[in-house]
């Protein structure tokens, strides 16, 4: 009875204490976004080409992309004038191609601001606080490609806010890609309905259910276009989405940092042939957040416990929740070589 009394007060505890970068404040439910953005009428009815275009839901990234090869460069730029927001959002169609789709979507949106030259939008969902992927380097060129993906409070208005910027997803993408010397394509995935700050959401796992299937797809995607699986940086209530989405996602590597638990209980679980790794800094207070999960709340085992079975990443000179992309640190420094496929 005494055991069952403090596993309640666990779980109550990670009811409220589970969040990603924002610190402690107040948290709100949030409704996660699903499905095709808008527009998916309009291109499943469109005939242009003399077919029916691929499903933006049911297609498979491979062959969305198989699609776009038996098109010509005229037929895809019109495609994507005419439905910015579905071919800016098809995994599995070309990068540059939706680079174009999506500087058209963001016009007349809240997120303007992502049509500014030099941006490299793969992906923008205007519905709820905006979802986005910005890739920092040259994804077409790069030989690897990493993919982060954040915790709380993380949207299309807020991954590359300016203040804080080391702490930002932005920053991150920013200090990973610099650290692999460039040769690293960064994405910054800011593609899932994240929680704000304390609250359920953060406890619980509906939001990450819902990105897990998005990250799913998203990686998929990537590898249809020919690039290889990449490797996945997943921080805070990130790597609740990573660990769900660990099966059906393409990942050379699955790193989780400030981790409050990966809904599995251990690395095994996951069931991913991706090699698994785990930071976690001293200072970080995610420490303080109970690893159980009862009744829906809180998120397991602690990916940086030995138990685990992931690797562990060294974390000096980083320090704090959101720390770990910090230039100088052992953090760094191990992400760089994983991201760049030198990692032993």
């Amino acid at each position: 009875m005494r055991r069952c009394k403090r596993t309640l007060v666990a779980a109550a505890l990670a009811a409220g204490m589970i969040t990603g970068t924002a610190g402690w404040a107040s948290g709100n439910a949030q409704q996660p976004v699903t499905g095709a953005p808008p527009g998916a009428a309009e291109w499943r009815a469109d005939r242009s080409l003399g077919r029916a275009l691929p499903d933006p839901e049911r297609a498979r990234p491979a062959d969305i992309a198989a699609f776009f090869r038996t098109i010509g460069a005229g037929e895809r730029d019109r495609l994507a004038r005419r439905h910015p927001l579905i071919v800016g959002n098809l995994d599995g169609a070309p990068a540059a191609l939706r680079y174009r789709a999506n500087a058209l979507a963001v016009r007349g949106t809240p997120f303007a601001r992502l049509a500014e030259p030099g941006r490299r939008i793969l992906a923008f969902d205007p519905r709820g606080r905006g979802q986005v992927a910005q890739v920092y380097g040259d994804l077409e060129r790069a030989r690897r490609v990493a993919v982060i993906v954040p915790g709380a409070d993380i949207d299309a208005g807020t991954f590359d806010r300016r203040n804080n910027r080391r702490g930002t997803l932005a920053g991150m993408a920013e200090s990973l890609r610099a650290a692999t010397g460039d040769r690293t394509a960064v994405i910054a995935w800011a593609g899932y309905t994240t929680p704000v700050g304390i609250g359920p959401d953060a406890a619980g796992g509906t939001l990450a259910e819902a990105g897990a299937v998005r990250l799913a797809r998203f990686t998929r995607g990537l590898t249809a276009t020919g690039k290889a699986a990449p490797a996945l940086f997943c921080h805070s209530y990130g790597s609740v989405v990573c660990g769900l989405a660990a099966k059906k996602a393409d990942a050379s590597e699955i790193v989780a940092l400030g981790s409050p638990g990966m809904r599995a209980d251990s690395a095994a679980d996951l069931g991913t042939s991706a090699r698994v790794w785990a930071a976690r800094h001293p200072s970080d207070w995610i420490s303080k957040v109970p690893n159980v999960e009862l009744l829906g709340l809180g998120h397991g085992n602690d990916p940086a416990d030995p138990a685990f079975g992931a690797r562990r990443v060294p974390t000096g000179g980083a320090g704090g929740h959101t720390g770990y992309f910090a230039p100088g640190s052992e953090s760094l420094r191990v992400f760089a070589a994983i991201a760049a496929g030198d990692a032993k």
